[in-house]
């Protein structure tokens, strides 16, 4: 097994998650007592927010670059960047390692894909919604075009993320404010939710709507543990599908 480098802490609340369903993961896959190999390096998020808010992109990738080559440095064999919004500089990330980034939207798009979803909603951070990084990397490198919520609905859906979710708050009123957005995007004909920021799991899931959703932070993890499972043998343990339409 491969040392899964974890780039976290954007928010730790998402963090935990993969960290937990790596671990889960890896012992269905292996059996036994069998966990992840995991490297983490862990931000304190209120100075990367400072960067996002400032618009110092410049100053968010030095910081992310460095924490990826002191991972690699450890011994990761691969390598995972905790967060959709910070994707915006996974080129310059995995030029400056040599070991692979898993990127999140490919993870997506192959969920998204194997679903039959043809157009479907994105949710995330403002960044992530409205910047080009994340829906051209579904557009250009997997031929899916999204759809984003009109305003007021962008502002809510980035508000409760970082004023609630990315604090560990889980509200029962956001939880209906962002379903009240999905509606909105379903009446425009979108057929499935990408939740885009790694802690809206937090918040909304399948059980919360009847289109496909496709929860990042969950297949993030499953497609990293493939990639560190590459060539590995499989256990006396059960065997479990690490692909799912979300």
């Amino acid at each position: 097994m491969r040392t899964i480098g974890l780039i976290g802490g954007m928010s730790w609340e998402s963090t935990a998650v993969y960290y937990r369903e790596l671990n889960r993961l890896a012992r269905e896959r292996l059996g036994g007592l069998h966990s992840a190999e995991i490297a983490l390096w862990s931000f304190d998020f209120a100075e990367i927010e400072t960067l996002q808010a400032a618009g110092d992109w410049d100053g968010a990738t030095a910081r992310m670059v460095d924490a990826a080559r002191r991972l690699e440095r450890a011994g990761a064999g691969c390598l995972v960047i905790c967060t959709n919004t910070m994707h915006r500089m996974a080129e310059q990330v995995q030029a400056a390692i040599a070991i692979p980034l898993v990127h999140i939207a490919d993870a997506t798009a192959t969920a998204i894909r194997a679903s039959g979803s043809r157009l479907p909603a994105l949710l995330g951070t403002r960044y992530t919604m409205e910047q080009d990084f994340y829906k051209g990397r579904l557009r250009q490198a997997h031929g899916i075009e999204v759809l984003i919520p009109d305003e007021p609905d962008r502002t809510t859906v980035h508000d409760i993320i970082y004023r609630e979710l990315c604090l560990g708050v889980v509200e029962p009123a956001s939880r209906r404010r962002y379903l009240a957005a999905i509606d909105a995007l379903a009446a425009r004909g979108a057929d499935g939710v990408i939740l885009g920021c790694t802690e809206i799991g937090l918040l909304i899931g399948q059980a919360d709507t009847a289109l496909p959703v496709f929860d990042t932070t969950t297949l993030h993890a499953e497609a990293a543990l493939r990639t560190a499972l590459e060539d590995a043998p499989v256990g006396d343990g059960p065997r479990p599908r690490l692909s799912r339409p979300g």
